[in-house]
């Protein structure tokens, strides 16, 4: 089965956490009709055209010639004219991090909570005018695309070896061949899932809005790349390449298997053998922003003990929309860590699992934590990844 009805069952998925996991997530495509009964979209066409044209925000631009089967991509930030000037048809907006920008957008997320909060990348908006798509194209992460407003064509290959190979002529990476297996018209609510792979085409009926829920799957040369360099920057002067058992060289221009075995030896001495550093090396690794966009401190920071007076009278500490943060159950009594942003803070197991899931912390969370807990929160607000939200601002 790759197509069911929400409408009576659990949304978002229509089926159990747990089911959906065992038999499609990561093997198989799902079409899930009413994922979103009654979906209205909470940002408009103009809200993302605006927010394209401002610094700091990733958006793309992508334009297609039907006539020459051209493509051309700009990226932001755009000016106004930019759009007045294009066409009703063939052309989409896309805009990544709308869960940073927008907290209605953020809170969709919270329908996700089957899966690990760390693995959700971000929430990309896409506006296409009748017509309009990003070409059939395979993605390398799991993504689940909520039909927001208007309708989307797509179609997909669920063949078992689809042909992968790119166009070269094209600045996309756009598949050269594509032959769909599947096609619907999805409407506001719907949601299709699709597994890393896949190849897929979006084409917009009419003037339509797609929020692509995508997650976050570091490929294994990035993974090695960050690992790498934790383990040199960490690496004691003193460890390096040694050859003690030197016989003399029957060749004095050779490599030959003996110095190659010691290279190995060399390399095994940076080995991480510890599991907690190892934790604590993938939890700095896997919150930290992939475009390495940082929350920023306040220049004038408030004063712990008026912070805490704050809080006593109504403040709330909120999270910053771009501070990304996970905990992790440290080895053995060492208690617990807690990741923020690449920031690890060791703290008891109750106290890390809180802070990570809490959006804000009031009064009543932060009298709750223990001393490393409070110690905690205020040096994520001094590093930016909290900000005060004193009682008469959030009236």
């Amino acid at each position: 089965m790759i197509e069911i009805d929400a409408a009576s069952g659990p949304q978002p998925l229509g089926m159990s956490p747990a089911k959906f996991l065992r038999e499609y997530w990561q093997k198989k495509p799902l079409l899930i009709r009413n994922a979103f009964p009654g979906f209205v979209s909470p940002v408009q066409p103009e809200d993302l055209a605006g927010l394209a044209c401002e610094d700091g925000v990733l958006a793309r631009l992508i334009e297609h010639d039907k006539a020459d089967d051209s493509w051309r991509v700009r990226h932001g930030p755009f000016a106004e004219t930019d759009f007045t000037t294009l066409p009703d048809h063939d052309w989409t907006l896309l805009v990544q991090d709308m869960d940073k920008w927008d907290a209605d957008i953020r809170g969709l997320l919270a329908h996700f909570a089957f899966l690990p909060r760390w693995r959700i990348d971000d929430v990309m908006v896409s506006f296409a005018a009748a017509g309009g798509s990003v070409g059939a194209h395979i993605d390398q992460y799991d993504v689940f695309l909520l039909q927001a407003q208007g309708r989307r064509h797509w179609q997909i290959d669920a063949s078992a070896n689809p042909p992968l190979g790119f166009r070269p002529d094209v600045e996309l990476k756009l598949l050269r061949e594509f032959h769909p297996t599947h096609d619907w018209v999805l409407e506001p609510g719907d949601m299709l899932y699709l597994p890393p792979g896949v190849p897929h085409h979006g084409i917009a009926v009419d003037h339509c809005l797609t929020f692509s829920v995508g997650m976050r799957a570091p490929s294994a040369a990035e993974l090695l790349g960050d690992f790498v360099d934790t383990l040199a920057a960490d690496a004691p002067e003193d460890l390096r390449y040694t050859d003690p058992g030197l016989a003399p060289a029957s060749d004095a221009n050779e490599i030959d298997g003996a110095a190659m075995a010691r290279v190995v030896e060399a390399l095994n001495l940076l080995r991480m053998n510890d599991a907690d550093a190892l934790g604590d090396w993938f939890g700095a690794f896997i919150t930290t922003y992939r475009c390495a966009v940082e929350p920023a401190a306040d220049d004038a920071g408030r004063a712990r003990i008026e912070v805490e007076w704050d809080l006593a009278h109504g403040a709330v500490i909120l999270r910053h929309p771009w501070s990304r943060m996970a905990w992790r159950r440290a080895h053995g009594k060492r208690g617990g860590r807690l990741y923020a942003g690449g920031r690890v803070l060791a703290l008891p197991v109750r106290d890390a699992r809180r802070l990570a899931a809490a959006e804000a912390v009031d009064a009543a969370l932060y009298d709750s934590l223990g001393q490393a807990g409070r110690d905690a929160v205020f040096a994520l607000l001094d590093a930016g990844h909290y900000r005060l939200q004193l009682a008469e601002d959030a009236q």
